[in-house]
């Protein structure tokens, strides 16, 4: 559990951190990805952008398999 927590919790650091460059690409742009702004910071939550990107690596790795 405390393992999954820890992926979670990676996952989500390095996605915000590679965030800005994403949106250059149209991550967090998409329909269903909520943009809004709380107290001077704009807080994006991709959700359809997410799905996007795990069906993504989903193909990949059985193409690779």
């Amino acid at each position: 559990m405390i393992r999954w927590v820890f992926v979670i919790f990676l996952a989500l650091t390095v996605f915000s951190a590679l965030l800005p460059w994403l949106e250059k690409l149209g991550v967090g742009k998409l329909p269903g990805d909520i943009r809004f702004k709380l107290f001077g910071h704009v807080f994006c939550l991709p959700f359809s952008s997410t799905i996007l990107i795990s069906m993504a690596v989903l193909l990949i790795a059985k193409f690779l398999k």
